[in-house]
């Protein structure tokens, strides 16, 4: 059940997209605190309660931007390889390398001194 105070003409669509809304601020917001530790916090002043706050939102965007870019090469990969391996014969046994293993976020390469 939900209590939501919109007007009571509002479509069905609206109000799911609004409880979707609010999960997935819900879900970024106990990521900053897992992930990124946004409740470790123990200093005194509001200034550097801001500055972590805001250290750890940069954090998140970047790794969220990553993660994103991931999925869409994962995805572009995926497809390419669907269309071609339609020719081929499938193997009779896979072959794993590990150093062919993905993590879940990539590393990021190296930069050049």
């Amino acid at each position: 059940y939900y209590l939501a105070n919109l007007p009571a003409t509002t479509d069905l669509r609206t109000l799911a997209a609004t409880i979707k809304a609010r999960w997935i601020c819900e879900q970024a917001h106990q990521q900053l605190k897992e992930e990124l530790g946004l409740d470790h916090f123990e200093g005194r002043s509001w200034q550097g309660l801001h500055r972590h706050a805001l250290m750890t939102m940069i954090a998140y965007a970047f790794l969220q931007h990553r993660r994103l870019a991931y999925a869409g090469r994962k995805k572009k990969n995926q497809r390419a390889s669907a269309s071609t391996n339609h020719a081929r014969r499938t193997p009779r046994h896979r072959r794993s390398h590990p150093s062919a293993a993905v993590s879940a976020v990539p590393t990021l390469p190296k930069a050049n001194p």
